[in-house]
């Protein structure tokens, strides 16, 4: 297994116990930033790692047992099991909540529906392997770090249908909200940059997301973060452009222009004074 798997495994149980990197960097007799650093580069020895597990009163065989877990989880369901949870919107509430860590009492006191109900749910996410329902209607996750749901499968068309009037239905202005929408013209080669960063930050939520699992209930928000990119123009712009000529970007109409951002890299205008004596010296500007 790979050191990194274990790294995140023990930063996800840290979390969970409360510990903060400066709590264990005093018991380690380390700095904040070489504790912050270490995790960072995710390049630990096995040595390394048994001292951050007795300093944190974690078992070495229970982080073993947590990273393995989450490696051995399913990636994705079939096409009939999202079909199954989509044709009953409780079933799906319940799959969802259960798959983001959420306790049996979590859901019973959050949604009005009857504890047997859900414990009648819970047995048939049971049988489907996408949890175990275990003693005391304890849920463990059956699904690995990297599950997602399939493309243009029944999950991800339940959610599209919605996200035109339930989620693009609001102002955005509220804390913790976000709307930007920009248009340009990009060559392909820029295009292709800017997806690979899209994915970044997709994979940068989940694994924000992961980290998070191991929290309460009351210290986490039901939060989605919507990308998409593609060639587009207004249909009303379309049916005006003369025939083989290319689309105007219409992001700007749409929406503000965003602040201009400080570039760091941008050479800065440098203003000569004349130099006393010289006649003719007069202030020049250069780029």
């Amino acid at each position: 297994m790979h050191a990194g798997v274990l790294v995140d495994a023990l930063k996800r149980m840290l979390r969970g116990r409360g510990i903060t990197y400066a709590a264990l960097a005093h018991r380690l007799g380390l700095s904040e930033a070489s504790v912050k650093r270490m995790f960072s580069r995710r390049d630990f020895t096995l040595q390394r790692l048994e001292e951050m597990c007795q300093a944190a009163g974690i078992d070495f065989a229970e982080l073993v047992h947590a990273a393995t877990d989450e490696q051995a989880g399913m990636t994705h369901l079939t096409v009939e099991q999202e079909q199954e949870i989509v044709s009953d919107p409780r079933l799906m509430l319940i799959a969802l909540c259960a798959v983001g860590n959420w306790t049996f009492d979590d859901i019973v006191q959050t949604y009005d529906i009857p504890p047997p109900e859900v414990l009648r749910y819970l047995t048939r996410l049971d049988r489907r392997r996408i949890i175990e329902l275990q003693p005391g209607n304890r849920i463990r996750p059956l699904i690995s770090r990297t599950f997602s749901w399939l493309p243009d499968g029944p999950i991800q068309r339940y959610f599209r249908e919605r996200v035109e009037h339930e989620y693009l239905g609001s102002k955005f202005d509220r804390p913790g909200e976000l709307f930007l929408f920009v248009s340009g013209m990009l060559s392909r080669t820029s295009t292709a940059e800017l997806i690979a960063r899209l994915r970044k930050v997709a994979g940068d939520f989940a694994e924000l997301h992961n980290d998070d699992r191991s929290l309460p209930l009351r210290d986490r928000h039901g939060t989605s973060v919507l990308l998409a990119i593609r060639p587009w123009e207004p249909r009303a712009f379309r049916v005006l452009r003369k025939e083989g000529r290319d689309p105007v970007p219409a992001g700007r109409l749409l929406e503000p222009a965003l602040p201009p951002a400080v570039d760091a890299k941008r050479p800065r205008s440098r203003t000569r004074r004349p130099t006393p004596g010289v006649p003719g010296s007069a202030p020049r500007t250069r780029q």
